[in-house]
């Protein structure tokens, strides 16, 4: 359940916020006159959040490299067999 506190709160129920932050794992969405102004949550939730928002830039760049490289003319594709018969001669030792 979303947890919509006044930012009052903060000051007069800091306990009772810092438990449903950090022992229920959940967010509290601070309002101002009755606006959304803030997010409060644990370092934790933070840093995967963070994690997960910088993996998701990581495969997204990727992806838009690969992309630029397929238009490319000058790109050079392998087949199957090209590909795997460089990876059995490197196996074998036959660099």
């Amino acid at each position: 359940m979303i947890n919509i506190r006044p930012v009052s709160d903060l000051r007069n129920k800091y306990p009772e916020i810092e438990k449903t932050v950090l022992k229920e794992n959940e967010e509290v969405y601070l309002t101002k006159n009755g606006y959304g102004t803030m997010v409060i949550m644990s370092i934790q939730k933070y840093e995967k959040l963070m994690t997960e928002a910088e993996y998701n830039q990581y495969i997204e760049n990727a992806l838009d490299e690969a992309e630029e490289e397929a238009e490319n003319p000058n790109t050079k594709y392998y087949t199957a067999e090209e590909v795997f018969g460089e990876v059995r001669r490197m196996i074998d030792g036959q660099e």
